[in-house]
C-alpha cells in the first residue's frame, strides 16, 4: 500500500511539472501544441454508410421508368409494413428519392447520442428539398448497425430569376440533417498497451519525431518516451484509466517547434496559381520555352578579412535572375535566385498557367529546382 501512494504520488508530481511547464513556460510563437501535431493510436472515426428513401418532394423525385431500384425499395418496405401489391403494379413516383446517407462515428460515441449525416441523392432526382428521410440503418465496414438516422432534410442553394430566365447555385441533390442519426452501438477503443500509449504523427518526420521525444522527457522525465520510427513514438503512461486520460491531457498540451518540413511547390495547372510551403531557391540553370527565356546564374563571393585581425572569410551567394520575353522585353532579377520572385517575373510579362507548368517542370527535371513538385 506504501508502494502504491508513492507510485500514485510520483504521477501526480508529473502532471503538476506538466501542467506547469505548458502554464508558465514562455513558448515561442512558432511553437505548436503536440495535439496538432500527432494524435493518439486508436483515437479514430469509423465511417458509417446507409441505403435509404427519402419522400414528400414536391414532384422532384426520381423517374422510375429509369430508376426501378427506387420502385422495389418502396414495394420491400410497403411489405414489410404489411401492405401487399398486386404482382403486376406499376408504380409512378414522383415525390420519392433513393439516396445514400454518410457520416462518421467519432471515438467513444455511445448509445443515445446524435450525429449530423448527408443525404446524397443516387438516382436521377432534380431537387431534394423538402423532403424526409425515413428510418436509415447505417452501417459499419463490417456489415453491423451502428446508427439509425431520420428527419427531415435541410438542402442549401439560392434561386434567382431575372427576365424569364433562372440561375441556381448549389446543388439540390445533397442535403444534411442536424442531430439526424442516433447512436445505437458503441465501437471499442483502447488507449494503448499495458503500460504504453503510442502518439502518431499526421506526417512522417524523423526530425520531428525525435523533437517530440526530447520534449516529452523533458516534461515527463527521461525515458518516459522513445521514438519506434519516424511517425509513432511510443510513451508510458499510467495504467489506471482515469490517471491516464489525465496524463493524455496534459501530454496533448505539451509545446514545441516542429522541424521545418521538405520544400514543396504546388502549382493549379487551371488557375497558375502557385504555393511554396517556405522560400524555394534556384541553382543556375537556362530555360527557354517558345518566346521565352530564363538565366539564373549563382556565383560565390569570399570576403577575407583584414591582415592580424582574427577574421573570418566569408562567403556569401550573389545570383542574378534574366527573364526575356521576345520582341525585347528584359527583366533582371538580382539578389537570392528565389522561385517566388521568378513568379511573380512571369507572371508580370503575361505568362500563361500552361508557360508556368511546363518551366517549372523543366527547372525540376534539371534538377535547378529541389523541391517537390504537385501539380493539381
Amino acid at each position: 500500500m506504501k508502494m502504491f501512494f508513492s507510485v500514485r504520488q510520483a504521477f501526480q508530481r508529473s502532471l503538476l511539472l506538466a501542467a506547469c511547464a505548458c502554464c508558465l513556460a514562455a513558448a515561442p510563437a512558432h511553437a505548436e501544441r503536440l495535439k496538432d501535431l500527432a494524435s493518439i493510436q486508436g483515437v479514430r472515426e469509423n465511417q458509417l454508410l446507409g441505403y435509404g428513401l427519402v419522400v414528400g418532394l414536391d414532384g422532384s423525385g426520381d423517374q422510375t421508368t429509369q430508376t426501378p431500384f427506387t420502385v422495389q425499395s418502396v414495394m420491400s418496405m410497403l411489405q414489410q409494413m404489411g401492405v401487399s401489391l398486386p404482382p403486376a403494379s406499376s408504380l409512378q413516383l414522383k415525390n420519392v428519392a433513393a439516396v445514400m446517407v454518410t457520416t462518421s462515428l467519432p471515438a467513444f460515441a455511445q448509445p443515445g447520442q446524435t450525429l449530423d449525416v448527408t443525404v446524397s441523392s443516387m438516382g436521377n432526382a432534380k431537387s431534394l428539398r423538402g423532403g424526409t428521410l425515413l428510418m436509415t440503418p447505417l452501417k459499419g465496414a463490417d456489415g453491423q448497425i451502428y446508427g439509425i438516422a431520420q428527419g427531415n432534410l435541410v438542402v442549401g442553394g439560392a434561386g434567382a430569376a431575372a427576365n424569364g430566365s433562372k440561375a441556381q447555385v448549389n446543388h439540390l441533390s445533397v442535403g444534411r440533417i442536424s442531430n439526424g442519426a442516433t447512436v445505437e452501438r458503441a465501437v471499442p477503443t483502447s488507449l494503448g498497451q499495458a503500460d504504453a500509449v503510442f502518439v502518431e504523427l499526421k506526417e512522417t518526420d524523423f526530425s520531428t519525431a525525435a523533437r517530440v521525444v526530447e520534449a516529452v522527457n523533458r516534461v515527463f522525465g527521461a525515458n518516459t518516451a522513445a521514438a519506434q520510427d519516424g511517425r509513432v513514438i511510443r510513451v508510458r503512461a499510467p495504467a489506471d484509466n482515469s490517471q491516464r486520460v489525465a496524463f493524455l491531457g496534459a501530454l496533448e498540451s505539451i509545446n514545441l517547434t516542429p522541424a521545418q518540413t521538405y520544400a514543396k511547390v504546388i502549382l493549379n495547372a487551371r488557375t497558375g496559381s502557385v504555393v511554396m510551403n517556405q522560400a524555394v531557391t534556384l541553382e543556375s540553370c537556362a530555360v527557354s520555352h517558345g518566346n521565352l527565356s530564363i538565366v539564373i546564374n549563382t556565383e560565390n563571393t569570399a570576403s577575407q578579412p583584414a591582415p592580424m585581425s582574427n577574421g573570418q572569410t566569408v562567403v556569401t551567394q550573389n545570383s542574378q535572375i534574366d527573364i526575356r520575353k521576345e520582341p525585347g522585353q528584359v527583366m533582371m532579377l538580382k539578389g537570392g535566385a528565389s522561385l517566388a520572385e521568378v513568379v511573380k517575373a512571369l507572371n508580370a510579362i503575361g505568362a500563361t498557367p500552361q508557360d508556368l507548368l511546363a518551366i517549372l517542370q523543366a527547372m525540376k527535371a534539371a534538377g535547378s529546382l529541389r523541391a517537390e513538385l504537385e501539380i493539381i
